[in-house]
């Protein structure tokens, strides 16, 4: 069962857990940039989380059943891979396209949120599938409100990225979050219309759409954590936490310098 958050004050420190992850990926953007290593901005989201906003990484020591414990403090996907990339030597090369990943914990509630970045100049294919997946993930939070269905959310997602002549990877997805990193509803970005799970007010939950360039086959590196396309395509992967308001949604992680919503959508309804 989905967990419903509806106290105001608890719902105060689920928005300043999501604020300050967001702020987080505000922090690195100057630093992506051709030349520096995953490693590095991994070293400077530390710096940053322990020094200036006096959180914690939910990510390091992370090892749910299964998995050795993750190392770092984001998660650093490159081209190709499409989450959980482990940060460490890889240098960050002009054309590449990136995705970071971050969740801290802030008095005790999670912020989960993720970005695609450019490494200088990249190629037609890079910036038109990050700029459909930044869509299909809109579109998604377009469709939270009560009484629609997590269906309904994959269902706008899958659309518009096949639409675009792109593919769904279907073995990971969001998921609910708050007090727990991951917990129910697990947040398909594909479906049918009028499916799974009624939304209701108090809900929180990450929409996270993984959208592939070629198939939507994966397969594991042998690091236990990051996932990569099968045929080598290019990935790319946009994430908001989400609270299912009386009226309709409110995106949680925000700050000064995200990426706009696309033209006519708003933060919250």
């Amino acid at each position: 069962m989905s967990v419903i958050v509806n106290d105001p004050s608890d719902l105060d420190k689920m928005r300043a857990a999501c604020r300050d992850a967001a702020k987080v990926l505000d922090y690195l953007t100057p630093f992506v940039k051709p030349g520096v290593t995953t490693g590095e901005l991994d070293r400077l989201t530390v710096e940053y989380i322990t020094d200036v906003l006096n959180v914690k990484s939910a990510t390091i020591g992370y090892a749910p059943p299964g998995y050795p414990p993750f190392p770092g403090a984001i998660c650093t996907s490159i081209n190709h891979q499409i989450c959980h990339g482990i940060p460490g030597d890889k240098v960050l090369k002009n054309g590449d396209i990136i995705n970071l990943d971050v969740t801290i914990i802030k008095d005790g509630w999670f912020g989960d949120t993720s970005r695609m970045y450019y490494v200088g100049e990249p190629s037609i294919q890079a910036r038109r599938l990050t700029e459909t997946t930044y869509e299909c993930m809109w579109l998604g939070i377009q469709q939270v409100k009560p009484g629609k269905t997590l269906g309904d959310i994959g269902h706008a997602i899958q659309t518009h990225a096949h639409d675009q002549g792109f593919s769904v990877v279907r073995e990971y997805c969001g998921h609910g979050i708050g007090q727990k990193f991951h917990q129910d509803p697990q947040v398909l970005h594909y479906g049918r219309p009028g499916t799974g799970e009624e939304l209701k007010a108090g809900m929180i939950f990450t929409i996270e759409p993984m959208i592939n360039a070629g198939r939507r086959d994966i397969r594991q590196l042998n690091d236990g954590w990051t996932i990569v396309t099968r045929d080598r395509s290019l990935s790319a992967q946009w994430e908001h936490s989400i609270l299912v308001t009386p009226t309709g949604y409110e995106v949680l992680t925000i700050s000064d310098e995200m990426p706009a919503p696309p033209a006519g959508v708003s933060l919250k309804t």
